[in-house]
């Protein structure tokens, strides 16, 4: 027979969970909060603690605030860009056609000197 122990099948602060073991908890403050989804998100906060006025909806992730009828509005999203339409936005038509007529003229150049280009 293997030795056996006292204590066996429990743990390292295994025992009766409750507060008088822990102690009193702190005075807490439920807060609901609006997204223009409908959601309502009810966050607890310290009773004494300052409550923001705008919450993140954990479940559509848009702002959220205090005013169920007046929710803030989605952000809106900046569409992607393209490298060319960064590059229009630095560049006029007429910049354009220069820059390309000296590329090609040196292209042009290049293989008229015999360069292999691929």
């Amino acid at each position: 027979m293997a030795a056996g122990s006292a204590i066996r099948g429990s743990r390292v602060g295994a025992g009766p969970m409750g507060e008088a073991e822990r102690g009193d908890s702190a005075p807490r403050l439920y807060v609901s909060y609006f997204c223009a989804n409908g959601h309502e998100t009810r966050p607890a906060f310290a009773a004494d603690a300052a409550v923001p006025t705008e919450w993140d909806c954990p479940r559509c992730g848009l702002p959220a605030n205090l005013d169920a009828d007046n929710p803030p509005p989605p952000p809106r999203t900046v569409p992607y860009k393209t490298h060319l339409a960064y590059v229009k936005e630095r560049r006029s038509e007429a910049e354009a056609a220069e820059i390309l007529g000296e590329a090609m003229g040196e292209l042009r150049a290049r293989r008229a000197a015999g360069e292999v280009i691929y």
